[in-house]
């Protein structure tokens, strides 16, 4: 069976068993495709089962032609497919390859710009909203939101230098920053620095002219977007709201802050915000003790900078930071601008949405070179022993999370749950038979009242006898234990919660998966979903995952298809059919 995960991500891969007869389903897969990131689609695979079933006795390269001219007579502007022929499990099938369009926004003819041009948004084609459309139209138009001119602001020369001082004393502080942060790094005396300050060169009004923090109407100056954003931003959606939360969940908040305000004073804020609720240490180093934070603070910095800088300023929603015990979340609204994927931006490619407001944070010296963010951040935080950070489109928007936990600690602990494991598991092989039957009691009503998931009137409990073999008991109403099989279905059913030590070995097993290139970091994620969900269930199917994660139903049965396949779950008897238990 073939996955969508087998051909690149799978929100940029559609399935099809034909050509639809409404065509108009075909066209705006193709339109979102050509408005996002690209994707593939494949004409001879059943979407649901994903099964290949081939195109028949049609002529696929008729059936190519055909494709091609309906997507020529029907977009605008001019999509530009690459359609080819391949032959899947032995059968034949066509795939037509949509690539990035630059002429943004494209739509279908007969349904109109306003109504005909769709987007890609979680692996599925959605129309474009107002917002969405008129972005679409300053790409295609090569122009950048935050250099068109504020109407409802006045041109004031004081308060041009004003921000001409601002953006120097900035530039200075960094640079200052970044000298006295090497001379620390390097043990030297300051005395003894031979490292020298670059010479800033001053702000003027006609840079920020260059920039394009100001434009011109006739001959007047006006200020632009970012001209705003950077000086009185009143703007309430261009803002950072920042969060402490206890725990490992989005419930309980500890501190929270709201930051508004020019957009380099919101970066500081939030930026030190974030130190202020992580822990500060100290290390050796040689004969000098260096005070050390438990996260790179430069990757720190760069996400809340890149979360600012690259955000659509269009979106009415607020750039987020989430700090929880185990990890940072930085969410940022807009999807990924002109084409640009995750696979792509982490290789260091970078495409910018605001040019003015990265212009002036070059200047101050907030961004380095270009497309050096991500890759630097990744490498920073496998320096730290931290895992690599994750980046994730949600719908419309970014989110990218740097964990806390050192690997080393982690696996540490892990190696303690496993010990606990596997000291519990010897305690009970020492059982004899006599005491065994008020052991299974006491396990059984306290693994009841912890769990809740026990919906029948018996219970299992594994257990070796006294020869060493492992048996299945049951414990049933009258507390009398006895020996069961698989196939005494009447009396008991197969069933598996997990305990940390469960899931460091399922999260084991899967990190294997991902190195192996078995699995995709896209389906991966997805499995350490189900596996929080349903760690305290009994058991669970396509069904129950639809419902608790709101996945279709596709990516549900797709879901469960991969976690068979590599023995990650296991099919349950005496539930019914389709319902499945970790593979413990």
């Amino acid at each position: 069976m073939l996955y969508k995960e087998d051909f690149g991500e799978g929100k940029n891969i559609e399935f099809k068993r034909e050509i639809p007869k409404r065509h108009e389903k075909l066209l705006k897969d193709v339109i979102a495709f050509s408005n996002s990131t690209g994707g593939k689609i494949f004409i001879g695979i059943e979407d649901k089962t994903n099964e290949v079933i081939g195109i028949g006795e049609k002529n696929p390269f008729r059936l190519a032609d055909d494709i091609s001219n309906m997507i020529f007579d029907s977009c605008t502007p001019i999509i530009d497919p690459e359609i080819t022929i391949q032959t899947l499990e032995g059968r034949t099938v066509v795939v037509v390859e949509v690539f990035p369009g630059r002429m943004r926004p494209y739509y279908l003819k007969s349904f109109g710009k306003e109504q005909g041009s769709y987007i890609r948004i979680n692996g599925t084609s959605r129309p474009a909203d107002d917002r969405k459309l008129k972005e679409l139209e300053l790409e295609g138009q090569k122009i950048s939101y935050d250099t068109l001119p504020e109407i409802d602001m006045e041109y004031s020369e004081r308060e041009a230098k004003i921000l001409c001082n601002a953006m120097e004393k900035v530039a200075y502080d960094v640079q200052t920053t970044c000298v006295t942060r090497a001379i620390q790094e390097t043990s030297l005396d300051p005395k003894q620095n031979t490292e020298k300050t670059e010479i800033i060169n001053k702000m003027t009004i006609e840079k920020l002219e260059d920039l394009g923090l100001l434009c011109r109407i006739g001959k007047d100056l006006q200020p632009t977007h970012a001209f705003r954003l950077m000086t009185k931003n009143k703007i309430r959606y261009a803002k950072i709201q920042c969060a402490l939360f206890k725990g490992t969940e989005r419930d309980i908040f500890i501190d929270k802050r709201e930051f508004d305000g020019p957009l380099y004073v919101q970066l500081e804020n939030a930026y030190q915000f974030v130190l202020k609720h992580i822990n500060l240490g100290a290390k050796i180093e040689g004969l000098h003790r260096k005070e050390a934070y438990e996260l790179p603070v430069r990757t720190i910095r760069e996400l809340i900078t890149n979360a600012v800088v690259h955000r659509s300023y269009l979106d009415e929603s607020c750039i987020q930071v989430c700090v929880y015990d185990d990890r940072i979340e930085v969410t940022s609204p807009g999807m990924l601008y002109g084409g640009l994927d995750i696979q792509s931006a982490k290789s260091g490619k970078s495409k910018c949405r605001n040019t003015a407001i990265a212009e002036a944070f070059r200047y101050m010296g907030l961004i380095e070179a270009w497309g050096t963010g991500i890759p630097r951040m990744i490498k920073e935080c496998r320096e730290y022993g931290l895992r690599e950070p994750v980046f994730e489109e949600l719908g419309d928007g970014i989110r990218v999370t740097i964990f806390r936990e050192n690997e080393e600690l982690e696996m540490r602990k892990r190696a303690e749950n496993i010990q606990n494991a596997e000291n519990k598991y010897q305690y009970m092989n020492n059982i004899n038979s006599e005491n065994l039957a008020s052991v299974v009691k006491e396990q059984t009503v306290e693994y009841r009242e912890q769990n809740h998931c026990f919906n029948t009137e018996k219970s299992l409990f594994n257990a070796l006898d006294s020869q060493g073999n492992e048996k299945k008991y049951c414990l049933n109403d009258e507390k009398t234990l006895f020996e069961t099989t698989s196939q005494d279905k009447t009396h008991c059913f197969e069933t598996s919660v997990l305990t940390a030590e469960n899931k460091y070995m399922l999260y084991k097993k899967l990190e294997e998966l991902q190195v192996n290139k078995s699995i995709g970091s896209v389906t991966a994620l997805n499995i350490k979903e189900i596996i929080e969900s349903f760690s305290g269930e009994e058991v669970f199917g396509r069904k129950e995952i639809k419902q608790k994660l709101g996945y279709k139903d596709s990516k549900a049965g797709f879901l469960i298809q991969t976690m068979r396949e590599f023995e990650l779950i296991k099919a349950v008897k005496g539930r019914g059919k389709g319902k499945y238990c970790f593979d413990i």
